[in-house]
């Protein structure tokens, strides 16, 4: 494993701005680059905002404003003990857009990224303009995955073991973070990736202050509210709020930790223009296992001037399970 200190992962230096930002009573690492149009990248467990690292320069040389986020509890963001719950969290990226100094912006969310951008596009809509989402499905498709399909729940697994309070923080920081890096092989669907150095700088990024804790709580909110109000009032707003914004929608052909069949479906709760485009022989990390193809086609889809809109049925209240 590369010497990398935590501080070190999270400042690395490249073709972008650190900064610092006030937002929804936090304050957010925030990376920049580029003019233009705002597009904001959120990413996934158990990454930060590094795994954007080549998409970046890529948006700031086609015209856009880039700014790619460490999650609240992750990275430079503040290491808050509440606030993981996703109405916060959707407001957290509305506020973040404000900060910036925009009305809206592009949300490219990867994982648990993605199921945050499905969110603030349907919670906070007048934040979001259009939405990229990968490895992600529609957070209410998720739970359904979840709870009527044994080979995702199977997949998922290891959320059973998060919800444990103490060990799984320090199973996740033991031997310097050692199960970050076998979370990302198993998921991977590249046997070459991560490579040493990636593997590294992941690694070292989640040893800053409380990250395996507050990455947790993401998760320990997401299962604990199902039964509860505050769960079923989530399940009933994204229901309730069909995305009506362009989005595009990506997911590799070999996702074993979100498997594509779970994804699918996510359509039904788009009343916009909606396109799927799985990736063949790539895994749970587009960005990093085919950066160059999955860059291509965010650029492309963002270049159009008509959204791309695959043939659907309707998305009526049937179709959206009311």
């Amino acid at each position: 494993m590369t010497d990398l200190s935590p501080e070190e992962a999270v400042a690395v230096a490249g073709p972008w701005t650190h900064r610092d930002i006030a937002a929804n009573g936090a304050r957010f690492h925030v990376v920049t680059a580029g003019d233009g149009p705002l597009v904001v990248l959120l990413h996934g467990f158990p990454m930060y905002w590094w795994t954007w690292r080549s998409l970046i320069p890529v948006l700031a040389d086609a015209g856009y404003r880039v700014a790619a986020i460490d999650l609240r509890g992750y990275g430079g963001s503040d290491h808050p003990p509440r606030g993981y719950d996703m109405f916060t969290l959707s407001k957290d990226v509305a506020s973040i857009i404000r900060s910036l100094g925009d009305p809206d912006a592009t949300v490219i969310g990867h994982g648990m990224g993605g199921l945050l951008g499905w969110t603030a596009a349907a919670l906070q809509p007048e934040s979001v303009n259009r939405l990229v989402a990968i490895s992600a499905p529609h957070p209410v498709r998720m739970r359904e995955a979840i709870l009527g399909d044994r080979a995702q729940l199977a997949a998922m697994s290891y959320i059973f073991g998060f919800q444990r309070p103490l060990i799984p923080e320090r199973q996740l920081t033991a031997n310097n973070a050692e199960r970050i890096e076998t979370f990302l092989r198993r998921w991977s669907g590249d046997p070459a990736w991560p490579d040493p150095g990636s593997a590294a700088h992941f690694r070292a990024a989640f040893q800053v202050g409380a990250t395996s804790h507050c990455s947790l709580e993401y998760y320990r909110w997401a299962f604990r509210s199902i039964p509860r109000a505050d769960g079923r009032r989530f399940k009933a707003d994204m229901i309730a709020n069909p995305v009506g914004r362009p989005v595009l929608h990506i997911h590799g052909a070999i996702d074993r930790s979100v498997l594509p069949r779970s994804a699918m479906g996510s359509e039904r709760f788009v009343v916009g223009p909606y396109a799927w485009r799985p990736i063949p022989n790539v895994g749970h990390f587009p960005q990093e296992e085919a950066p160059a193809q999955t860059h291509q086609l965010i650029l492309d889809w963002l270049a159009s001037d008509v959204p791309w809109n695959d043939p659907r049925p309707a998305a009526g209240p049937a179709a959206l399970g009311m």
